[in-house]
């Protein structure tokens, strides 16, 4: 008896280890690249404003406050595409709602380009923000819905990667490329995933929310391979949905229910915290930021192009072994000693003898918060509000976390330059006492989720 209780154990345990190594299909890694193709178009949209804020001032004769409210008008379209982001991908699926935000983002890199007047550029910026809003909720979701859990964080953390590949690209091709130009390439990734999205299924989950049942029985076969026994996975899933429908009236009411406090907290503070951290200012203004401090501009944003991808991918392989809050804090604490340094370069600037330190100080600062930020704070909140949700009420708080990183960004996005105009060396202490206030707020409320279901 002893004997077969021992058998027992150890296949109900290899069982258990089989579940959790699934295997990773070529089919799975062709679907996450579609999937994240259009997040780089999300860097591109990000790093636009970075080298292109001289020359589109001059071609169409914009005073800096025209210029502030059209680099914020992509985080406030973004905040618009949240809103309905988290709806469309429940009720149409997450193909159709990323179809939706190619669409978008085609059209706004267009008016861009051919922009003759300071309202088409407006118009285009909100269009390609609507755009990247929607794909910053769908396709952090849609992979972490369609991967395994053993590798699901490193997954969704490809979603910064590629965010990341966009950043590189402009940064690098913004030293000499016209803004027009510039514009034409955030279109190519959004065609790619136009083409692309034929090809791949969808996500089992929302198949499963459909009770189209079969399908996700083919389609989860197809992600994990032909010989690996989906079973216990769809059964899973199938429980998980139908757990979700038992409260299918559920409204925006029910996620301020004491039960869903922490996680709600959770989700919008990591957003406001990212967005707070400075992240805003130095993506989208890195060039100012160089010319400000006496640095050869075109230097430091090469330099950036070639360290931002590099970083990511620091942060795809930590993600799964270190787990989700050693890197966050990790990466918080980075940035709070980048801004410090930037606010010490700024401080001494005009000090007679030492000033001459700045542009260096001023290079290792912003160096350090692009490494720091992508290894951790960028992708993290992410795919942590992907995890902590449950199933009834992921829709309704997907799309409030979302909202609330678009709008703490798009204030932020806008208030930068006046901040630079009112003091560098204040804006930076600022940004690194938000950074300082994450570590706490990480260390006291932010739970563990690797590889939990």
């Amino acid at each position: 008896m002893e004997g077969e209780k021992d058998n027992s154990m150890e296949k109900g345990l290899l069982l258990v280890n089989k579940e959790e190594r699934a295997n990773t299909t070529p089919l799975l890694v062709f679907s996450t690249f579609i999937i994240i193709s259009a997040s780089f178009t999300f860097g591109v949209a990000i790093g636009y404003t970075a080298d292109t804020m001289s020359s589109i001032m001059t071609d169409l004769d914009l005073s800096i406050a025209q210029f502030s409210l059209f680099g914020s008008l992509a985080t406030f379209g973004g905040m618009f595409g949240a809103i309905f982001s988290a709806k469309a991908a429940a009720a149409f699926g997450h193909k159709m709602t990323l179809w939706l935000a190619d669409l978008f983002c085609i059209t706004g890199w267009l008016a861009i380009a051919l922009a003759k007047n300071i309202i088409w550029l407006d118009v285009g910026r909100f269009l390609v923000g609507i755009g990247v809003g929607i794909i910053s909720y769908v396709v952090p979701v849609y992979v972490a819905e369609i991967t395994p859990k053993h590798v699901r964080g490193a997954f969704t953390f490809s979603n910064q990667l590629l965010q990341n590949c966009g950043l590189a690209i402009v940064y690098y091709f913004g030293n000499f490329l016209p803004w027009r130009t510039l514009a034409v390439i955030g279109i190519i990734p959004c065609s790619i995933q136009v083409i692309g999205l034929f090809f791949i299924p969808e996500s089992p989950r929302w198949l499963a929310r459909k009770g189209r049942d079969k399908e996700l029985d083919e389609v989860l076969q197809k992600l994990r391979g032909r010989r690996y026994d989906i079973a216990f996975e769809a059964r899973q899933i199938k429980h998980s949905v139908e757990a979700s429908k038992q409260n299918p009236n559920i409204g925006i009411r029910s996620l301020f229910r004491k039960r869903y406090t922490r996680q709600l907290t959770i989700g919008i503070g990591l957003m406001v915290f990212q967005q707070l951290s400075g992240t805003a200012g130095i993506n989208a203004y890195g060039s100012t930021l160089f010319k400000l401090a006496g640095f050869p501009a075109r230097i430091g944003m090469t330099v950036l192009s070639l360290i931002v991808v590099p970083k990511s991918l620091m942060g795809l392989i930590l993600v799964d072994r270190w787990g989700r809050r050693p890197l966050l804090m990790t990466s918080a604490f980075g940035l709070c000693l980048s801004c410090i340094i930037l606010a010490v370069a700024f401080g001494i600037k005009d000090v007679p003898e030492i000033g001459n330190i700045t542009p260096i100080f001023s290079f290792i600062g912003i160096l350090s918060f692009t490494m720091m930020f992508a290894i951790g704070m960028g992708a993290l909140p992410w795919i942590i509000m992907s995890e902590i949700f449950p199933m009834d009420i992921k829709v309704l708080a997907g799309s409030l976390v979302t909202i609330a990183n678009w709008f703490s960004g798009w204030i932020a996005n806008y208030c930068f330059n006046f901040m630079l105009v009112w003091s560098p060396t204040g804006t930076f202490v600022i940004s690194a006492m938000i950074c300082g206030a994450t570590i706490v707020f990480t260390w006291c409320l932010v739970p563990e989720t690797r590889a939990l279901t």
